[in-house]
């Protein structure tokens, strides 16, 4: 649409996960319509990045160093595992601020029309994690979707031999929704999960 230079900045924030073309349009006629935008610290930014920015080597997390902040940090309880498939999990559940136990990140979820398989995830590492019987309670907080709950039910039954409980993340209304809109799975998971008040 756009000659030369522009459309390839275009195409190229385009190819974003989550950025449309409209929104990659945008992105890219900000840039260049704002003269105060640093462009220089953005490519700065870029590249310290993929320089700097490694995976945790216990849990998976994203960090700047070879164990990230919360495996680091003593006063995570060590005796709970909370398995997610993203780094970016973690950090949606450590804004809630109640889990104090620590992560682990799979990489992913399992997915046969992706070609994901439990191979391709960091299901050994966990089981690594899990042989020095430390931990007492691994929580299973996948996406509730049809990935996030083949990965669960994988795991679950992975985990049945071993002496250690494992639950799963409550699912159900979000708050300010409408009965009339939820799908059958959530509806029911939301009357599996009740609880007396």
């Amino acid at each position: 649409m756009y000659d030369g230079i522009v459309q390839e900045l275009i195409d190229e924030f385009g190819r974003l996960p989550g950025i449309g073309p409209k929104s990659a349009q945008r992105i890219a006629f900000h840039i260049l319509q704002t003269p105060t935008f640093d462009v220089a610290r953005l490519a700065e930014l870029l590249v310290e990045v993929r320089v700097r920015v490694r995976f945790c080597e216990i849990c998976g997390n994203v960090s700047e160093q070879d164990r990230c902040a919360i495996c680091r940090d003593p006063r995570r309880n060590p005796a709970l595992i909370c398995v997610v498939e993203d780094a970016k999990d973690v950090a949606a559940i450590e804004r809630t601020r109640e889990f104090r136990g620590l992560y682990h990140v799979l990489g992913g979820a399992i997915s046969p029309i992706a070609g994901i398989g439990p191979d391709d995830l960091r299901i050994a590492q966990l089981m690594g994690r899990l042989a020095d019987a430390t931990v007492q309670e691994v929580i299973l907080a996948t996406n509730p979707n049809l990935e996030g709950e083949a990965t669960a039910s994988y795991l679950s039954r992975l985990l049945t031999s071993m002496q250690i409980t494992v639950s799963r993340l409550a699912s159900g209304l979000p708050v300010g929704g409408d009965l009339e809109y939820a799908d059958e799975v959530t509806l029911g998971r939301a009357f599996e999960g009740r609880r007396v008040l």
